[in-house]
């Protein structure tokens, strides 16, 4: 069972993000912010996939994002971002820092699985 780390400041969100990957047979983990989750990762800790908001306070998902990518032991790590704007010159931002794939909120069942999808394949762990 793969374990997916939900990074992201809206826990009602995460919840249902949660329920989705709970259908799609993964465990997953939710962090509030971004520092919480880069100190686990800097504990050793790491998950299979990582969910990561775009818009939080103090640390945002681009912040975050580009601090596991600097990290070459988590380059292959996947990482989906989350946002409620689809804005192309955010998700080309994303995509040019990392992300394995971009999803908008509210997200759907079906585009949930198929970004991880794609974000495993590019990495091998399918």
């Amino acid at each position: 069972m793969k374990q997916v780390w939900i990074i992201d400041d809206d826990e009602e969100m995460a919840k249902a993000v949660g329920l989705m990957l709970k259908l799609l047979d993964c465990q997953s983990r939710h962090f509030l912010n971004a520092r919480s989750a880069a100190q686990e990762l800097l504990t050793g800790k790491r998950p299979d996939l990582i969910i990561l908001d775009m818009s939080m306070p103090e640390v945002t998902g681009l912040m975050m994002l580009e601090f596991i990518r600097r990290r070459a032991e988590w380059n292959n790590l996947p990482i989906i971002m989350l946002s409620s704007e689809a804005a192309e010159v955010q998700v080309d931002q994303a995509i040019q820092l990392g992300a394995d794939g971009y999803v908008t909120k509210p997200v759907s069942l079906e585009e949930l699985e198929n970004a991880m999808q794609t974000a495993f394949q590019k990495h091998g762990k399918i």
